[in-house]
């Protein structure tokens, strides 16, 4: 639900206007797109696809079908960011500084405080001019919608939402903690290492993962041995060594959490504690945790009236984002849209798409039939001959 609520705003970076120069590719109505937008637009794209956090680089030829693929999203994306631009232009539909203050503070009283706000922005890597930026795109978006299809929900829709889909505000066992993290990756570790010492040999950087990690340990018992004798000590230890910045900030507070949402060893290990104990050194992926447990919280379900507001703002949003589609959809086709460039024509994309997809496969054929036919020829037969 709180994805499907924020729809709206993920998509702002879609709407920004670019103001680029460079050979036209695309005309919308008139209006260019250039190389260079469609360039940067790639590149944007190519970063945050699933692929690039895989670490997989996409190469940009036209005879890579993923590359393709990400092409074409582009290319729609880019003619749809134009048509709103226009759209927004021919409304006069503007945002001022009080529109931009008045969202930005209701965003804030979502998340419970202006220092947590600042730090979901940091951790996403988002500069405070880019936030304000992206966030007056999206008051334009949301004033435009409200223009097309106004949507009011009463509290009787809201309320037959929530008894339809009750499984979805019912909650599980939950414990609130508090951890210190020593941050202990050993391939991360190797990594900096194999940076710092290029000609360390395998065997040697294997023996420094061991020790550092040995010392990372160490350090976290050391931690973990004051702490129970004095337990009181805990948030302002973990606010001077945790390497966790987030909850370090909170003396270690990481809220309340369900056992699926932490990594097995950590949750295990905090759903059998006491409240006000002191764990010893538990082991994850991201290091050496101690953990205090501070409370529990039996699985239940949230009342109506306390969700009713989410569940407006989350239907309000489903039935805006239906209504622009249509109306996105009703702009496409009756804009003059010329492919100056046929290359990035989509059609012409999905047609190289389409070859690419039938070349692989019939070299996949051909690989299958070879393989099939060394495996009957008979041992010996080529000496033979």
């Amino acid at each position: 639900m709180k994805r499907a609520l924020l729809t709206l705003m993920a998509s702002a970076v879609l709407f920004s206007g670019c103001g680029f120069k460079g050979n036209t590719v695309i005309k919308v109505n008139n209006q260019n797109i250039t190389k260079a937008q469609y360039e940067e637009a790639f590149k944007n794209a190519a970063k945050n696809s699933q692929l690039a956090q895989m670490g997989i680089d996409i190469p940009e030829d036209d005879n890579n079908l993923m590359y393709l693929m990400i092409k074409d999203r582009v290319v729609n994306e880019l003619i749809v960011k134009e048509l709103l631009r226009q759209e927004l232009e021919k409304r006069n539909i503007t945002v001022s500084k009080d529109d931009i203050a008045k969202e930005r503070q209701k965003m804030i009283d979502r998340v419970g405080s202006k220092d947590k706000f600042n730090d979901i922005l940091k951790q996403n890597g988002i500069k405070n001019s880019q936030f304000e930026s992206d966030l007056e795109q999206e008051i334009k978006m949301k004033k435009l919608v409200n223009d097309i299809h106004p949507v009011k929900v009463s509290d009787s829709q809201a309320k037959d939402f929530y008894n339809k889909n009750i499984n979805q505000f019912k909650y599980p066992d939950k414990v609130r903690a508090s951890h210190i993290l020593i941050s202990a990756n050993p391939v991360e570790i190797k990594e900096q290492l194999r940076k710092k010492n290029p000609n360390m040999t395998e065997n040697d950087l294997n023996m420094k993962v061991q020790q550092e990690m040995r010392a990372r340990y160490d350090k976290a018992v050391a931690i973990q041995k004051q702490l129970k004798n004095n337990p009181d000590e805990f948030e302002s230890v973990a606010r001077n060594k945790s390497d966790d910045p987030m909850s370090a900030k909170n003396g270690g507070d990481i809220g309340f959490f369900a056992q699926k949402d932490m990594v097995k060893p950590f949750a295990d290990t905090a759903f059998a504690q006491k409240p006000n104990t002191i764990s010893d050194v538990v082991q994850t992926p991201y290091g050496f945790h101690i953990i205090k447990v501070t409370d529990r919280m039996a699985a239940g379900q949230q009342p109506f009236e306390k969700v009713k507001e989410q569940i407006k703002l989350y239907m309000t949003a489903q039935e805006q984002i239906k209504a622009l589609e249509l109306y996105l959809n009703g702009l496409k086709a009756n804009a003059v849209i010329q492919f100056v460039d046929e290359s990035y024509n989509p059609v012409q994309i999905e047609l190289k798409m389409k070859k690419l997809a039938a070349e692989r496969k019939a070299a996949i054929q051909q690989q299958k039939q070879q393989a099939q036919t060394q495996s009957k020829t008979p041992v010996g037969a080529n000496k033979a001959k």
